[in-house]
């Protein structure tokens, strides 16, 4: 059965990472990026590990938060260089939180993903407290898109990371749905 993680999941991830390497490293190059990264500015603690799941999994990942080219207030320059940068990457994930429905970025940029990608290009990487706590998917558009979740469904062998369709209980391992 898939498992939502939760955020003990993701500290337990944190422990061996060079945090403030891996992070600048998915900001700093803007070529060859194939999974732009959006996550709640509230919710950075936790981008090392959820970076480290995607890169592990052949994802070359981007995240704005430390990115030189983005200017100090948020301006039609931010959103030029976000909207092509989100063009440029062959995979969207937001990582969602009930942080996530506050932020004035993450739906704008899911938005602009959808639009520019479709859905199957776009996937939510969701966390919370507990792996039933669903509060994050309060915004019902965000039932449109497939969920990174650990575990099996009928067919697999072996738990691993996944990109689930709930809506038809299939599946694809996170590596292929990343590198395909």
């Amino acid at each position: 059965m898939p498992k939502f993680v939760t955020f003990n999941d993701l500290n337990r991830f944190r422990a061996p990472l060079d945090e403030a390497k891996m992070v600048k490293g998915a900001s700093e190059s803007r070529t060859g990026k194939t999974v732009f990264l959006a996550h709640s500015t509230k919710d950075e603690k936790y981008l090392p590990s959820v970076i480290s799941i995607l890169e592990n999994h052949g994802g070359r990942v981007y995240v704005d938060k430390d990115d030189e080219r983005l200017p100090q207030s948020p301006s039609r320059d931010t959103a030029e260089i976000l909207r092509s940068t989100i063009k440029g990457c062959r995979r969207f994930v937001s990582f969602v939180t009930e942080n996530s429905k506050d932020s004035r970025w993450v739906p704008w940029e899911l938005g602009l993903a959808d639009g520019e990608k479709g859905s199957s290009p776009v996937g939510l990487f969701p966390a919370a407290t507990s792996a039933l706590d669903q509060t994050w998917s309060e915004q019902e558009y965000l039932g449109f898109y497939s969920r990174i979740v650990w575990g099996t469904i009928e067919g697999w062998k072996e738990p691993g990371w996944m990109v689930w369709d709930h809506t038809k209980n299939s599946a694809t391992g996170l590596r292929k749905w990343l590198t395909q």
